[in-house]
């Protein structure tokens, strides 16, 4: 148990040192046009990143199942414009439809 706690502790540690990094490198200074787009663009990039690898990883190996047929849905909801909430009951009712009719 100790050495989950330490682990614990290290990753804390580091965690807060990666997130006062950015400031203690900038100062007070203003960041150039083009770095503030990249930034700007890094949590979009990052959750698209998270929802292709939750959605298509299986381990070592993609899976093709009924979260891709959820994401699909959601995908076609966005497309239509419907609101938020619309959007993931149609993702999560399609993959458990998906999920009945065997898509595992």
């Amino acid at each position: 148990m100790t050495e989950v706690w330490i682990t614990i502790g290290v990753l804390s540690v580091v965690t807060i040192a990666i997130k006062a990094a950015g400031p203690l490198a900038v100062g007070g200074r203003e960041l150039s046009p083009p770095a503030m787009r990249v930034i700007s663009l890094l949590a979009p990039a990052v959750l698209a990143a998270l929802i292709v690898v939750g959605t298509f990883a299986d381990g070592r190996e993609l899976a093709f199942d009924a979260r891709v047929v959820g994401l699909a849905a959601g995908a076609c909801a966005i497309a239509l414009r419907a609101p938020l909430l619309v959007i993931v009951l149609v993702a999560a009712a399609s993959a458990a439809g998906a999920r009945a009719l065997g898509a595992a």
